[in-house]
């Protein structure tokens, strides 16, 4: 029985039996008295269990104004209750999530739960740490995002609300060539975060599609009473992931690629798409087709293994690969 499993089995039974003494505590738990004690003193002082002893009984027994005497509230132990292993997965967890944040903004809203998941594991906030600089996530390239327009874009989608945004496209001269910022109202769908970078799905009402928006082109964003124009799931599914990456729209095209026996090895345990078909070929090399609509980051992806790969089709990537390849060979020179 682990700790956490104890404390509710104490309470329970303080509860139950409304007195109950030390020698009977000891005998349900199969502890030590030292364990008992800690155990006692933990739920005295850090859950705020109001535990006596009664010495004219010779046991422990609630308080009377925790018993319901006196017009006071009963103590309850939180609602949900966890044991030991799923109390260090949920922690695991807040970390992830933490080293996915912009600038505090999801640790402020996380820290609450994870005090009140560190008292039911039983830890001082100093072991809890400990656990939590055991799980390391390294993000590289982050893209910052005003925290106030985080928050509010993941309002209006929980809540289902329009979005008033300003929006500064980009285009492949840079922001300003890309025509400036404008104002869009849209109804969002889905919070996308992608290679440490945070989109939002969404129906633009301006251009009367679904768009995908980088949340750190956002310059300004305004929540609306408005509903939110509902889009079915697989409608935004069929939309916007049916290409590689990130980027959606488009017919989708089938890239067909060759791996290097050695670099197989690794590539071949890789997702590249959801839709992605591969097979093993005789020599030991990987052969992968996955669709996309733009070839920028499946080019981007595929230098990252020039040397160890081959474009077999469509001809245009294959000339885009080798156009890739001549200019990072120009630029050695």
């Amino acid at each position: 029985m682990d700790r956490t499993e104890r404390f509710y089995k104490i309470e329970l039974l303080i509860r139950s039996r409304e007195c109950v003494s030390f020698a009977t505590l000891l005998a349900e738990l199969e502890v030590s008295p030292a364990t008992l004690k800690r155990d006692l003193q933990y739920l005295r002082e850090r859950l705020d269990a109001p535990i006596e002893y009664d010495a004219m009984a010779n046991g422990y027994r609630f308080g009377r104004q925790w018993r319901g005497g006196g017009g006071g509230p009963q103590h309850e132990l939180p609602g949900v209750w966890f044991n030991e292993k799923e109390l260090h997965a949920l922690l695991t967890m807040h970390q992830l999530l933490s080293g996915l944040d912009e600038d505090g903004i999801l640790s402020r809203h996380l820290q609450p739960m994870f005090d009140k998941l560190t008292g039911m594991l039983g830890t001082d906030a100093e072991e809890a740490q400990e656990i939590t600089r055991r799980i390391k996530l390294i993000s590289t390239a982050r893209r910052r995002v005003a925290s106030e327009f985080f928050e509010t874009v993941g309002s209006a989608v929980v809540q289902r609300r329009r979005l008033r945004i300003l929006y500064r496209k980009r285009g492949r001269g840079g922001p300003v060539a890309g025509g400036g910022v404008n104002e869009r109202e849209v109804s969002p769908q889905r919070l996308v975060h992608y290679r440490n970078t945070w989109y939002l799905d969404a129906w633009c009402h301006l251009s009367e599609g679904l768009r995908r928006f980088a949340l750190d082109a956002m310059e300004g964003a305004t929540l609306l009473e408005a509903k939110a124009r509902a889009v079915a799931l697989p409608v935004l599914e069929a939309e916007l992931d049916q290409g590689y990456g990130i980027f959606a729209g488009g017919q989708a095209q089938q890239a067909r690629l060759v791996f290097s026996a050695e670099a197989a090895q690794w590539v071949a345990r890789e997702e590249w798409h959801p839709a992605q078909r591969s097979e093993w070929l005789d020599d030991g090399r990987w052969q992968l087709e996955v669709p996309y609509v733009d070839a920028t980051e499946l080019l981007m992806d595929l230098l990252r293994h020039a040397g160890q790969v081959q474009v077999l089709a469509p001809p245009a990537l294959r000339e885009a690969y080798a156009q890739r390849l001549k200019g990072a060979v120009a630029g050695l020179v």
